[in-house]
């Protein structure tokens, strides 16, 4: 059970590149090989997101970390287009990227979910096509497929949003 969100502080990273670790084996078991490569997230970017204020770590009831996730205020450059379809509107949003969990909790998403709901009534967040576990996560919670974005790299992603 998730005791405690809080933002991420440095000493965090070694833990949390771990977890991206495990959300990697977990993504390729589950027949999403191509979201996470080349070892993304990077050390670097996790740093940033820490420096920045926009990562957030989940910690149990032992105080052990266990998932992340980033809660970044808008704009998104890379929502800025969207194909096959549009946003549900134009309000202020955050969005909920990299989120992960080491796999020893359940409730990781709904819990991150709630504290982010508390914070913010217009949410998006994007995955890849063959990411059918956090589709499925994010359509049980009320987002709605908006379209198709671009990430940095050129890669799709399918786009969704949630209003409160």
């Amino acid at each position: 059970m998730i005791q405690t969100i809080r933002p991420a502080i440095f000493t965090d990273i070694d833990r949390l590149m771990k977890i991206f670790d495990t959300a990697r084996h977990f993504m390729t078991s589950t027949g999403n090989p191509n979201q996470w490569i080349n070892g993304y997230p990077q050390r670097e970017l996790v740093a940033e997101e820490i420096n920045q204020g926009n990562c957030y770590v989940c910690e149990n009831e032992e105080n052990v970390l266990v998932g992340t996730f980033c809660f970044v205020p808008s704009p998104d450059p890379n929502y800025a287009h969207i194909e096959n379809g549009k946003w549900l509107n134009d309000e202020p949003y955050y969005v909920i990227h990299r989120l992960a969990s080491d796999g020893s909790e359940k409730g990781i998403f709904s819990a991150c979910l709630d504290w982010c709901t508390a914070r913010a009534s217009q949410l998006r967040a994007d995955t890849h096509a063959d990411n059918k576990v956090m589709q499925h996560l994010l359509e049980k919670h009320g987002f709605v497929r908006c379209g198709i974005i671009y990430v940095s790299n050129g890669t799709p992603r399918i786009a969704y949003q949630r209003k409160g």
